[in-house]
């Protein structure tokens, strides 16, 4: 067995890695960007190395950087995690002329299935299913429309070396399959410096499911069942779960052994992925192979109860498999939901900056037999940076059915508590409770349909703002009783706190009575009836669990920016409610609205970024849909365009300045 592995990452796979190696006795080293100084990746490991600047390109993807770590430290052996190195044949060459293991596949096999036109001819030739298409050399856009038209619209134009959606388009007719080439093939020479395409059948109403396979150095294959990823935004997944709700066992057990085909065909040894495209009638086409552990590993491993880091490491050690295709059994099922420090009320534009709260909800299992689980790599108070991808944290719940796995999870995202940037949470929520998600009824166009206009926060119901009005009730009345006997203790007398308020919340407008009911209960009375509020909430606490008409309800709790009121979040929703006495509730309705600013003549940089060009001066005249500036972020380069057509007033930015959400760049007479 190995003495000490180099992770070749960060973030939360090289905390991942770390926790397995420390299980095996194994010692550690991190590597470290200027950025991560301080990162939970590098206060965990044994040991680590700096490799240089923040960007990538200049530190955590420098061969010869982690080669002199290697040296260094005297590593035996590298794990790479996923991104970066992972799927880099050279690095584990390289790994190989300096006489250390690579914890991953041959580099042979990394070749193959990298190239996405080679592992398409390869997995025809293994007797796996491919989707329909033209895998050769298309010349120009002509050529790309004269194929399109051959395969049937839609198609999917695609580059070849392509990852992460990066050169990749759906063409309904010959207009788009000519842009779309054209845009394809630029995105891919910029991304990959590889501007080959190649164009294939878009399998329509597809659902997007992926096969675990597990090979050794010895020739053994075997396939852990299968993982459903098709909710995902921009080609990105952001939910996923094992096994999947579509698949029968005839299906799931074709898939598996065209994978483990696959995987004998080149030769796989370690963990690997084979990823298919399944149509509403179960057909199900090869996409591509991950040769590398996936970011939603975590949910194979709650139904199978293996450790798939583990096993890639005994692996690469030159162990046998300790299990056998027999061997598999899935238990119960398991969800993972990507905590990503991304805006979904701003079409999940990237947010960066510190995490002033981070608290994720409690692991292990629970009283109801559930299981929590959060794979991270930050930590309260650490920095999100700009550098790197949004990732916060993977949360997996587990549970006997899939149901129970849903509800475990609604509890945990209720239960997470992070503030100081921007994130995916209440969008995390709003997706568990749809009743399509819960139905099973998924594919990779999900996200798209039930949100067309963009997520703009769960609207509560008449139900829900009669929950939220009650918790909103009773934390006021402990409020107003902590005042009372604050100033009661200084002023040697007390008042009474009264019983009767008006609770205003989402539009509506509730009279209530607040009376105890015994230790942490008070009865809250509604014109309709009374519903029974229990919780130790106690004033100056962001998050409590209550029980409302003997519902569990997680509530992240504060007041608003101008603290007259009450802010609760549950399940999605994001709501203030203010509690007034009736008379004060009277006069409110006569105060006039306050109408937001106008912003509608300026151009605000929508995320934290810098400004990598201007597209116009002062004077110019610009029309709908063109552009006006670049803003990079996250890896990310975002093109700002305007909205309707004027005339440029003020230029108040400049390329490489950094901005701050909603700072000026520009203004429009």
């Amino acid at each position: 067995m190995f003495k000490r592995i180099l992770i070749a990452n960060r973030g939360e796979i090289a905390c991942r890695v770390i926790k397995t190696a420390r299980k095996l006795g194994i010692a550690t080293v991190a590597v470290y960007s200027d950025a991560d100084r301080d990162a939970l990746h590098v206060r965990m490991a044994d040991e680590a190395v700096h490799i240089g600047p923040p960007p990538a390109n200049q530190s955590y993807i420098v061969i010869d950087k982690i080669l002199d770590a290697i040296r260094q430290t005297g590593a035996d052996a590298v794990h790479p995690g996923y991104g970066f190195l992972s799927e880099n044949p050279l690095f584990a060459d390289a790994l190989r002329a300096e006489n250390v293991t690579f914890i991953g596949p041959p580099p042979s096999a990394i070749g193959a299935m990298g190239d996405k036109i080679t592992s398409k001819k390869l997995a025809a030739e293994a007797g796996v299913n491919t989707v329909p298409g033209h895998m050769g050399l298309i010349e120009d856009a002509d050529h790309a429309v004269a194929i399109a038209r051959s395969i049937g619209y839609p198609v999917m134009i695609k580059a070849s070396a392509g990852g992460g959606g990066k050169g990749m388009r759906i063409a309904w007719n010959d207009e788009e399959a000519r842009e779309g080439f054209q845009l394809s093939r630029n995105e891919a020479k910029s991304s990959f410096g590889d501007d080959r395409i190649f164009i294939e059948k878009f399998v329509t109403q597809p659902r997007h499911i992926e096969i675990q396979v597990l090979g050794d150095l010895h020739g053994n294959v075997i396939y852990l069942g299968e993982r459903e990823c098709s909710i995902q935004r921009r080609n990105q997944k952001i939910i996923e779960e094992a096994p999947s709700p579509f698949l029968d066992e005839a299906t799931r057990r074709a898939m598996g052994e065209q994978a483990v085909a696959l995987a004998r065909a080149v030769g796989y040894a370690s963990a690997g992925t084979v990823e298919f495209i399944v149509d509403g009638d179960r057909n199900f086409y090869f996409l591509e192979m991950n040769t590398r552990l996936q970011v939603e590993h975590p949910v194979t491993e709650l139904i199978t109860g293996l450790d798939l880091v583990e096993e890639m490491i005994r692996i690469a050690a030159g162990e046998p498999l300790r299990i056998r295709q027999e061997d598999v059994k899935l238990n119960g099922w398991a969800i993972e939901s990507r905590l990503y420090a991304e805006d979904p009320y701003r079409n999940f534009l990237p947010s960066i900056g510190r995490l002033r709260r981070y608290r994720p909800p409690v692991e292990g299992q629970h009283a109801d037999g559930a299981i929590v689980r959060n794979d991270t790599g930050v930590f309260e108070g650490g920095e999100i940076s700009m550098y790197y991808d949004p990732m916060i944290a993977k949360l997996c719940t587990w549970g006997p059915d899939r149901l129970s796995a849903i509800e475990a999870m609604s509890r945990a995202l209720d239960d997470f508590e992070v503030e100081g940037i921007g994130h995916n949470l209440p969008f995390l929520a709003a997706v568990m409770r749809q009743d399509r998600f819960r139905e099973g009824r998924l594919t990779t166009a999900y996200i798209a349909e039930e949100f067309p206009e963009g997520f703009k926060g769960v609207a509560p119901g008449p139900e829900e703002v009669r929950k939220l009005a009650a918790v909103a009730a009773v934390m006021h009345i402990r409020s107003e009783r902590r005042a009372v006997q604050i100033s009661g203790a200084l002023a040697n007398h007390a008042r009474r706190v009264a019983d009767e308020w008006v609770v205003t919340l989402a539009g509506h407008e509730l009279p209530v009575k607040v009376e105890d009911a015994g230790e942490d209960t008070m009865n809250v009375s509604f014109a309709d009836g009374v519903v029974t509020v229990a919780s130790d909430w106690l004033p100056g606490r962001t998050h409590a669990v209550f029980t409302v008409g003997g519902e569990r309800m997680g509530v992240k709790t504060g007041t608003n920016g101008s603290g007259s009121g009450w802010r609760l979040r549950w399940r999605g929703i994001d709501v203030v409610a203010r509690v007034r006495s009736p008379r004060v509730a009277e006069l409110a309705r006569l105060m006039p609205e306050k109408l937001p600013p106008d912003t509608s003549k300026m151009l605000l940089c929508p995320m934290p970024g810098v400004i990598t060009s201007i597209a116009v001066k002062v004077g110019d005249t610009v029309e709908e849909g063109q552009v006006l500036c670049t803003v990079e972020a996250m890896k990310m380069e975002n093109v700002l365009r305007a909205e309707r057509r004027g005339v440029v007033k003020l230029i108040s930015a400049e390329p490489g300045k950094s901005l701050a959400v909603d700072e000026l760049i520009m203004e429009f007479e």
